[in-house]
């Protein structure tokens, strides 16, 4: 396997979804979001096959396909089944992955298992998605410590949303991490914007490299 990345954000509706389109795109990568929570919308992964402009073969099927837009472990169990982590493994492909989880690091699968657990047994590089907005440093750190605690491999934080300077360099500094970039909130999100504001705002030298 090549240079694989997990993407995973602060909260649910950080925008993650979007940076994963994005850097599929800019990667040429495959997709794999491991479980889905939600049907009655465009999946993730419909979601990041139109924004990165991928070939359908390039979007890996999902190990859980929930229906309710729930956190997974409830969804499950509303589905009627359970979560068994030891089927999400990531897939082998011939070339980049991109990996996409469900919400935060701390978001359940079951009753005993979050998703920071299975990252840990992955040991891939992580890339936190933040929001530049009020309250984000708190969260950001928070999420910083969680992987650390479990010594889970963090590759950087991408900020989200609108300039925030000091916002961005006081996570930097007290997290310890480095900043991949920010990408700005799109009024006209389409594929073509976003991979060229994709490409504006973030240093591709930043994701050589990056292995299981």
């Amino acid at each position: 396997m090549t240079e694989t990345f997990v993407i995973t954000g602060t909260d649910t509706g950080v925008g993650k979804t979007v940076f994963a389109a994005a850097l599929t795109n800019a990667l040429g990568s495959y997709y794999w979001k491991p479980v889905q929570s939600g049907l009655d919308d465009e999946t993730d992964s419909q979601t990041v096959c139109r924004l990165a402009d991928a070939p359908s073969e390039r979007i890996v099927a999902e190990a859980y396909k929930l229906s309710t837009p729930a956190s997974p472990h409830l969804s499950s169990r509303i589905d009627g089944t359970s979560i068994d982590p030891r089927r999400l493994v990531p897939p082998n492909v011939d070339g980049p992955l991109v990996i996409e989880g469900a919400g935060g690091l701390l978001v359940p699968l079951s009753e005993r298992t979050v998703f920071a657990d299975v990252f840990a047994e992955w040991q891939i590089p992580v890339i936190l998605c933040t929001r530049t907005t009020l309250g984000t440093i708190n969260h950001t750190l928070l999420s910083i410590e969680a992987m650390r605690h479990r010594a889970i491999p963090i590759l950087g934080v991408a900020f989200i949303g609108d300039e925030n300077l000091e916002t961005e360099s006081i996570i930097s500094t007290l997290g310890g991490v480095r900043s991949l970039g920010r990408l700005p909130l799109l009024r006209s999100l389409t594929a073509t914007r976003l991979r060229r504001v994709f490409h504006d705002n973030f240093d591709l030298t930043a994701f050589a490299g990056a292995r299981p």
